[in-house]
């Protein structure tokens, strides 16, 4: 891999290599055999992921992360170049970022704090086969450091925190009968409306929290139910996602959920927890004075919440339209990809 071309052809190389969650193998091995060429790193791999520190005795370090899977292909790999753009599946996420990433460890042979570089497998699916999961709960030790920058689409701008998210399901229930004698039947299907007035006549918390304005959410996304075509069904299920803000833990999420659809069965699926915004830390604050960028809050989740719960603070920053993401048309510009490494090299360079 060459980290001397530029970064638009080192994202379109990256982009190149096939990476689909949970065969990130190639990938994986061009960027430690890279790595390792790199004297004043320390490269371990666990898995497909892998984790160079530099040394520098500094007495603080920053994360640089990145994950090198991506969802799979939609008619949009190999990638291409433009003269402003590179084209393809993971040029948004995150391969744009992780060009970033690479670029800087070569680059910074030197900077003013000790830098780690993460490149870790399988964010695109469930938690247990995460990279950034298995390194905190398994060598927690190798991502010790003050602040984390994760690499996420952001269009160049600092988003910070990440609201939380729960997906729960509630039950309509009614009693089965035919259809031509509807009348001894209750249906479950009709008794639904009760919940969809619940979710129409919800009031989105909107909470400013250090300063940035979250929105939560709440949002039916499934209804299974239904018998036959001659039977009157006696239960539906609606499953429901709620977005909910920095502010609000999982536990308080749920409780008030469950206290929402209260007259209704309530079981919860799975959940992650929101991430704080990270702008009382102080190194944060030199990052964010120093970069002088506009900053948003994260409505979507991001691993931030990942790193937050192994008590590091994290922040989004990285090249792309986060509305792109998974987008069969997924493109990223290369001025966005060098705008985040001057910012990141210049603030970064001893």
């Amino acid at each position: 891999m060459n980290l001397k071309q530029d970064l638009g052809d080192l994202t379109l190389e990256l982009v190149n290599i096939s990476s689909v969650s949970k065969d990130e193998k190639a990938i994986a091995d061009q960027i430690e055999s890279t790595l390792k060429e790199m004297s004043h790193l320390k490269t371990t791999r666990i898995n497909n992921t892998l984790i160079a520190q530099t040394n520098f005795g500094h007495k603080q370090r920053v994360v640089i992360a990145g994950h090198l899977d991506t969802v799979p292909a939609n008619n949009n790999f190999p990638g291409k170049k433009t003269a402003t753009e590179i084209i393809g599946l993971g040029s948004v996420d995150m391969k744009g970022g992780v060009a970033v990433a690479l670029k800087l460890a070569q680059d910074l042979a030197s900077a003013k704090y000790d830098i780690t570089y993460l490149f870790y497998e399988s964010e695109e699916i469930e938690t247990r086969f995460n990279g950034l999961e298995l390194v905190t709960n398994e060598a927690k030790d190798l991502l010790n450091c003050d602040f984390a920058i994760l690499m996420e689409p952001t269009n160049a701008i600092l988003e910070v925190g990440c609201q939380g998210s729960l997906r729960f399901e509630v039950t309509s229930t009614g009693t089965r009968s035919h259809s031509a004698r509807w009348w001894k039947g209750k249906n479950a299907i009709h008794e639904i409306t009760k919940i969809l007035d619940i979710l129409n006549n919800y009031q989105p918390r909107q909470p400013v929290i250090d300063g940035q304005q979250y929105k939560e959410g709440l949002q039916a996304v499934k209804i299974n139910g239904g018998v036959a075509g001659n039977v009157v069904p006696d239960l539906v299920t609606v499953s429901i996602n709620h977005r909910f803000a920095p502010d609000t833990s999982v536990v308080e999420a749920e409780k008030n959920m469950a206290k929402l659809f209260k007259d209704f069965n309530f079981k919860l699926i799975d959940s992650s927890p929101s991430a704080p915004t990270g702008l009382n830390n102080e190194l944060i604050k030199e990052f964010v004075a120093a970069i002088g960028l506009e900053i948003a809050p994260k409505f979507g989740w991001t691993d931030v919440a990942r790193f937050a719960n192994a008590g590091i603070p994290a922040i989004n920053f990285g090249p792309g339209d986060p509305n792109l993401a998974h987008h069969p048309d997924e493109v990223v510009t290369i001025k966005q990809i060098n705008d985040v490494y001057t910012s990141l090299k210049n603030w970064l360079s001893a």
